[in-house]
């Protein structure tokens, strides 16, 4: 595996909110990285762009590396984009180690940092390169949610094994140094047949007749789920208090929750009417097989459980889209089936170079999405709310803010996103990381 600091998931970071948080990373792999807080409101140099490569260390001649931005070959521009390769002045690149500053000005939320190496963020992702950052506050202590050992953030990722037990990942360059793409039928996303929770297959999680805050992400690179629990008695529905961007405002009941890569959805699942030796079982009603079943919780102790739920959470206010300057329109659809690049925003591959938007920080903006297939989109620097879907009402679990949005096969949905903060480039992007790698991904820069 690749791993942040030996570990899958990478260490959970904690950051106080407003308190200025500094990770610093050594690249010892033998490809260069690119590390993106998914979520974060960060500056444009800590964001992970793309092409802001950290080369491994003891690299002498980062141009001279095989595959890498500003390398040596030659060719033609469409060439090197096959290759990974377009020249990007702009990127903000070091070899060794780097300090990525994240300045936690936002509310409390689950977020999480992976690797954002232009073309081949599936590989590194798949390989191991994710972990949990979580930013905190007093206010939110105060709550009295589900603490300590009650409070478990849970990454699910599919992955494929070969024979020996090696990961096995279908990349046209197993290297992930000189081409982008897939083989076969993973040019549509690469699916695993073992269902991993903080990298443990199928675990099985002792609990007390308590209350239990179940931190959820999706870090698959492909795969979506819908979760159900099965609790032999009590009430076996979630309880929603937050979404990807934080609190929501109120608690709500679901009974089931659909989660895409890169979502994140905060819940509260009850043990309290359950009797010790119970079994309850987490299932994904999209899985089939193997990848029907997430995990299980075993019962084993009564307790008494001092948590509450309360009726309020948060205040988080929201944009007002009679005050949107503009709309804008994007369209996620596959060109050139068959290519290393062909899954496309508005007919155009990826490009460093060439921003698809120039948002004004301050201004509010309605963004239109629109889907050919399944895409998870996601957003970089600031959340959005979801207006709408297909012309009718949003989901109830679109409620709160949101930086990644699952939009199924020739489906439409408005956001409305303000910009704030912090001027330069940023991307929007499928999630689904073929997709991403293979070009589904744009460029737009915020300024004054």
């Amino acid at each position: 595996m690749w791993t942040y600091h030996g570990s899958f998931p990478g260490p959970t970071v904690l950051s106080a909110r407003d308190r200025r948080t500094v990770v610093t990373h050594r690249n010892e792999l033998p490809v260069p990285v690119v590390v993106h807080l998914h979520g974060g409101h960060v500056p444009e140099d800590s964001d992970g762009y793309p092409t802001d490569l950290l080369y491994p260390v003891g690299t002498s001649d980062p141009a001279g590396m095989p595959g890498m931005p500003g390398g040596s070959n030659t060719g033609t521009m469409s060439d090197m984009r096959g290759m990974g390769m377009e020249r990007d002045t702009l990127a903000h690149t070091a070899i060794g180690e780097r300090d990525y500053v994240y300045p936690a000005g936002q509310p409390v939320a689950m977020l999480w940092y992976h690797d954002h190496r232009m073309d081949f963020t599936g590989a590194a992702v798949w390989r191991g390169l994710a972990g949990f950052h979580l930013v905190t506050d007093e206010a939110e202590r105060r709550l009295g949610l589900p603490a300590g050992d009650r409070d478990l953030p849970l990454m699910l990722a599919d992955r494929a094994f070969d024979a020996a037990g090696a990961l096995k990942y279908p990349a046209a360059d197993p290297s992930a140094l000189h081409t982008a793409g897939m083989t076969g039928k993973f040019t549509r996303g690469a699916l695993g047949d073992v269902i991993l929770v903080n990298g443990v297959p199928w675990p099985e999680h002792r609990v007390s007749t308590a209350k239990y805050r179940l931190r959820l992400l999706n870090g698959s690179n492909a795969r979506v789920y819908r979760l159900r629990a099965d609790m032999p008695r009590g009430d076996g529905h979630f309880v929603q208090i937050g979404s990807d961007g934080g609190l929501l405002d109120r608690p709500q009941r679901v009974d089931e929750l659909t989660i895409a890569p890169g979502e994140r959805y905060d819940v509260i699942i009850d043990f309290t009417g359950c009797a010790v030796g119970d079994r309850v079982t987490v299932y994904n009603e999209l899985g089939t097989g193997t990848t029907s079943r997430i995990m299980r919780f075993a019962v084993t102790d009564r307790v008494a459980d001092p948590a509450v739920l309360p009726e309020v959470l948060t205040d988080s206010g929201t944009p007002v889209p009679a005050a949107a300057v503009t709309t804008r329109t994007f369209r996620f659809a596959r060109r050139d089936a068959g290519t290393p690049h062909g899954w496309m925003i508005n007919g155009h591959a990826y490009s460093p170079t060439e921003p698809i938007a120039r948002p004004r920080l301050g201004d509010t903006e309605i963004w239109r999405l629109v889907t050919d297939l399944d895409h998870p989109i996601h957003l970089h620097l600031n959340q959005f709310r979801v207006l709408s879907r297909n012309g009718g009402p949003p989901h109830r679990t679109d409620a709160g803010w949101k930086d990644t949005l699952y939009l199924g096969a020739a489906q439409t949905a408005e956001i409305a996103v303000r910009f704030t903060d912090f001027p330069g480039r940023y991307v929007l992007h499928c999630h689904n990381l073929e997709h991403e790698d293979m070009s589904m991904m744009a460029t737009f820069t915020t300024h004054t």
